[in-house]
């Protein structure tokens, strides 16, 4: 969507109107009717609407005022109010452009905010009406600023969590700064979850959530007075043992099921760490006896792994 409309940058009673792109009832052509005769219509009693760039805060209002009083009185839908409508989006892009700047700091293209903040305008400017009493620019910056606010809360995370734990993250936040002014330290989950009305679960869950807002890259170097390296250079290794506690567990059942004297040499030789001849004289019996019951039983173990995997 651009951020400019169609409609021409300079309007004298006299002026032919550029086709619009978003009127459904086509040009002036398609219609079978004269361009000239319908800017007369629309234009007809308005003053004349220098360049829109030129156009200062307190004229903008004044015509603004106008061209709400005159789309009043057109049908929607029709060519003439699609015409003043994009008029007005034109007038009051300045606001568009001064709330987005309040936003200039995030990582998103300053084009982008000011697409997404021109929404807010349109939407705005649909909604505005003439008889509450409020300058358009009061009842505008509100709506603008919500859509933009709510293009960030929608796109800006690193990690897509539930809209629910987005405003719970900024409810946190609000009710956090509020609780540590008040106390003078940081509040506890107890605190914030009576201070929002809701469990601990909840305020454990939405913290957990704030973690997904941003992500840092494994490469990022550390602070000038961190000692430690990057990120990647502190994540754990793996862990070669691990994979021996599982075979222990596996093996539990299975060297239970063993008899009593093949389990005495399977202790005597991996864990007392005995040789056969030694747990040959410990048991009475010739090592070469010793070492078929150790093979016979290994042999089985490893038959009983294969089986479980």
């Amino acid at each position: 969507m651009s951020s400019r409309l169609d409609a021409p940058h300079t309007h004298t009673a006299t002026s032919t109107p550029p086709p619009d792109p978003l009127d459904p009832l086509g040009t002036p052509a398609e219609r079978g009717s004269d361009p000239a005769d319908d800017a007369t219509d629309v234009l007809a009693g308005l003053p004349e609407i220098p360049p829109y760039d030129e156009v200062g805060p307190v004229d903008a209002r004044a015509l603004s005022k106008t061209l709400f009083e005159r789309l009043e009185s057109l049908e929607e839908g029709t060519y003439e109010y699609s015409y003043v409508r994009n008029t007005l989006v034109e007038l009051n892009l300045a606001l568009v452009k001064f709330a987005a700047s309040r936003f200039r700091s995030r990582s998103e293209p300053m084009e982008d905010i000011i697409q997404v903040g021109t929404i807010g305008l349109i939407k705005a400017i649909d909604r505005f009406e003439l008889s509450r009493g409020v300058e358009f620019p009061t009842f505008a910056m509100p709506t603008i600023i919500g859509e933009i606010k709510r293009f960030f809360r929608d796109t800006s995370w690193s990690v897509r969590v539930p809209r629910r734990l987005q405003e719970l993250r900024l409810d946190l936040a609000k009710a956090g700064d509020e609780l540590a002014q008040k106390l003078d330290r940081a509040p506890t989950v107890a605190e914030l979850a009576e201070r929002l009305g809701i469990s601990n679960e909840e305020v454990v869950e939405g913290m957990a959530a704030s973690n997904a807002y941003t992500a840092s890259s494994l490469d990022a170097q550390p602070e000038d007075d961190d000692a430690e390296g990057a990120l990647a250079d502190r994540i754990g290794y793996e862990d070669h043992g691990l994979e021996g506690i599982e075979y222990v567990e596996s093996l539990k059942p299975l060297i239970a099921e063993l008899p009593s004297r093949d389990r005495q040499i399977l202790s005597l030789r991996f864990v007392a760490g005995m040789t056969q001849s030694e747990i040959g004289e410990e048991l009475g019996i010739s090592q070469m006896h010793v070492s078929r019951l150790l093979s016979r039983t290994l042999v089985r173990l490893r038959k009983g792994l294969t089986l479980e995997e």
